[in-house]
């Protein structure tokens, strides 16, 4: 996979290249879309595939004092990009200057001097440019202005949404999503909110994944039996509180575990922290990065009046944990 930062660096292999665009989080299954048009467009011209995105998210630069919750992080992107087919990834830094740029002066720096893309396919709700004023359809006659193609893909919609399991449920889950549901990076964020992460992984083709580097906690869980690997999300990670079914990838090895998320209420009841039980492991992960894929949620958060019930309790989350994923699949169910 290849990546080329910023519009001033020479293009190399990504001169004349079919690209899709769009910040592409959680790289869903509309986006899957757009790449696989992306992909068929560069065999039939026998050219490079890539998709151009945007670093930071443009609601970063444009709201800085309020965090965005972001499904995916550009290293994310990157391994989603290659693991459905892509060949690069341009990154263009969002900032002033490609803010202030209208959408006529994008297509024209960008795609045209730039990049002398061959073939752009975006989404029916693509919009860039100043003021957002640059829409699919502004792109479609550049296109014929200029001589490159242009595809835009319409709406990808699910045919049903699957349930997570019932034996618990948080007041605001919604049960049972309209079987219409559009794939957007907006309902998947809906879904995490609400714990729905089943949903959430149906809409995207993929579990819905975080990665970060393990810090010291209190030890509590070591001392029940149960020693976590801590990670701090990122500011504004909206996931519902309480525990899911989780597996955790440590370097090329995969893990099952119990995955708690939360503030911890019948401890310090502070900012909400990942503590990862992971099953049959055993080692030193403090400051190693680690990646934990969310399978199901098992039940929302809730304080006990002693030690004694938390470690009763997280012995029962953990033995419903292993009975989960023993029956879940490799793979997300499938909703359309």
């Amino acid at each position: 996979m290849l990546l080329i930062r910023g519009f001033e660096t020479p293009p190399g292999e990504a001169l004349g290249a079919a690209v899709a665009i769009g910040n592409f989080d959680g790289v869903h299954r509309g986006h899957q879309v757009l790449i696989q048009k992306t992909r068929e467009l560069a065999r039939q011209n026998g050219c490079l595939a890539g998709a151009i995105v945007f670093e930071p998210h443009p609601r970063e630069f444009f709201t800085p004092e309020e965090p965005h919750f972001r499904l995916t992080p550009l290293s994310e992107k990157q391994r989603l990009f290659a693991l459905y087919g892509l060949d690069l990834t341009i990154v263009l830094d969002f900032n002033a200057r490609l803010a202030r740029l209208s959408a006529n002066q994008f297509i024209k720096d960008v795609l045209r001097d730039y990049l002398a893309v061959s073939h752009v396919v975006v989404g029916y709700d693509f919009s860039f440019g100043q003021g957002r004023t640059g829409t699919a359809e502004t792109l479609e006659k550049a296109g014929r202005d200029y001589g490159f193609g242009v595809k835009i893909i319409p709406a990808q919609r699910a045919q049903g949404t699957p349930n997570r399991n019932k034996k618990s449920v948080p007041d605001n889950f919604m049960e049972n999503p309209k079987a219409t549901e559009v794939f957007s990076s907006s309902n998947i964020r809906k879904h995490l909110r609400n714990g729905n992460v089943r949903a959430a992984a149906c809409a995207m083709a993929h579990w819905w994944r975080v990665t970060g580097s393990v810090i010291k906690g209190a030890k509590v869980g070591t001392g029940m039996g149960h020693p976590t690997a801590n990670i701090a999300l990122p500011p504004g990670t909206a996931l519902a509180h309480g525990i899911y079914a989780v597996r955790v990838i440590i370097g090329q090895k995969h893990y099952n575990g119990a995955a708690y998320f939360g503030t911890r209420p019948s401890l310090d009841d502070g900012a909400p922290l990942l503590e990862v039980t992971i099953f049959d492991f055993s080692g030193d992960l403090y400051t190693k990065e680690i990646s934990i894929d969310f399978i199901d949620y098992v039940r929302p958060d809730k304080s006990f009046s002693s030690l004694d019930l938390l470690k009763k309790q997280i012995d029962e989350d953990c033995k419903n944990v292993r009975e989960l994923l023993a029956r879940a699949g490799e793979t997300p169910p499938e909703c359309a």
